[in-house]
């Protein structure tokens, strides 16, 4: 691989498939590309390989040898890069897809939890940089998370480490669609911001953010007691792992400042002995939603020998 310095990062959502090539040095996105995650497993593979292709041939041309492709894919993705668990890509679960995609680019493939691939970004080149102690946590349709403790990646046992939004807060809660009650995401999530919106007589998300930002009275309610759901899964987070900077990403970052402040606000009230602890940072996430192709090109470079 002498000579190598690029690595192609893949982001597989519930709709579609973001690509991008990655200078491995810096970090630096050279080129992207996306297409529609739909189909059967075979299709999602096919799609993979020729996103990777499409940014190898334009790589090759003019930005050095692609050495190395990283996947990032929502749900429980085990240590062998097989996924497990994906509510939103059930066909990729027990698949193999790793093994699938090195045989069809004929390069070393390395899969992760999406969630997990965006906190390395961040945590690298984003609002996580300089701190070894950080959570991500992606508010959108669902919630998820990564880790960084003393400066290292906590993927767990088996591989799964970061699905906070599957434990409980509150066990009389509305029904989640795994079957649980009263998850942190059926609590927090947007889709839960959603579902508070619609029973206020404002709507989805969207016009509540919308009628907030006017200073609509009932808007601006349902918005602090959504953002007491979220700080009262991360009080939770805090007890357990002491993160010094909690980043807030996903589709909800939108939001801005209202989001930051809101939810430090309910968080510093509903952490136990938060007199006695320093202050945890909470931050807006810095990447947009590239930081999750991004994160999967960065985690890549793991599987290369530095021979540049």
């Amino acid at each position: 691989m002498s000579g190598s310095r690029t690595t192609i990062g893949l982001d597989v959502g519930g709709t579609k498939v973001a690509a991008v090539l990655l200078e491995r040095a810096g970090g630096t996105v050279l080129d992207r590309e996306q297409a529609s995650s739909g189909g059967s497993a075979t299709d999602l593979v096919a799609t993979l390989a020729g996103l990777v292709d499409s940014l190898r041939t334009r790589a090759n041309t003019d930005r050095g040898m692609v050495a190395a492709v990283g996947l990032g894919i929502a749900g429980l993705v085990d240590r062998r890069g097989v996924v497990r668990w994906s509510p939103n890509l059930p066909a990729a679960v027990d698949h193999p897809l790793t093994d699938e995609l090195e045989a069809a680019v004929g390069l070393p493939v390395t899969t992760t939890n999406d969630a997990t691939a965006a906190t390395v970004a961040e945590a690298r080149f984003g609002a996580g940089r300089g701190c070894e102690d950080v959570a991500l946590i992606t508010l959108g349709t669902g919630i998820g998370a990564g880790f960084v403790v003393d400066g290292r990646l906590l993927r767990g046992a088996h591989g799964f480490a970061g699905e906070p939004g599957h434990m409980v807060v509150d066990a009389h809660g509305p029904l989640h669609l795994t079957g649980h009650q009263g998850t942190w995401e059926a609590l927090a999530s947007g889709h839960a911001l959603g579902r508070m919106g619609a029973e206020a007589g404002i709507g989805q998300g969207p016009k509540v953010v919308a009628a907030m930002a006017t200073g609509d009275p009932t808007a601006t309610d349902v918005f602090d007691r959504w953002c007491r759901e979220v700080a009262r899964g991360l009080a939770n987070l805090v007890v357990v792992l002491d993160p010094r900077r909690i980043v807030l990403g996903g589709g909800l970052v939108e939001v801005g400042e209202p989001l930051r402040s809101g939810v430090a606000s309910w968080l510093e009230r509903l952490t136990p002995g938060a007199d006695a602890r320093p202050a945890v940072e909470v931050v807006l996430a810095e990447l947009g939603a590239e930081a999750g192709a991004l994160g999967a090109g960065l985690l890549a470079s793991e599987l290369l020998v530095d021979d540049d």
